[in-house]
């Protein structure tokens, strides 16, 4: 699989990179790069664009990859907006 290794600004660490690069890697140490690639994005920066991108780049490439359905699925979760629960969602107009 031939595969870049240019520094990539969407994955600067190369951790999504070097998840496609390992023979046999699951589904499970996939999930887990993942998850720090998404830890190590900047604050306030939507992943959404970002997964994408990386799907486009590797996922023709890399065709049954179990990082790519990581990748699909973290696409699919960043979609789905997220509640905010606590004092947050609450009414502070009435208080006083």
């Amino acid at each position: 699989m031939a595969i870049e290794t240019e520094r990539d600004p969407l994955d600067p660490k190369g951790l999504i990179r070097e998840a496609y690069r390992i023979d046999g890697i699951t589904w499970g140490e996939c999930r887990s790069i993942f998850l720090d690639w998404a830890l190590s994005l900047p604050d306030g920066e939507d992943a959404r664009p970002a997964i994408e991108a990386l799907i486009e780049r590797y996922g023709p490439v890399a065709g049954t990859h179990p990082m790519t359905e990581v990748l699909r699925e973290g696409q699919q979760a960043a979609a789905r907006p997220k509640r905010r629960g606590g004092w947050r969602s609450r009414d502070r107009s009435a208080q006083a």
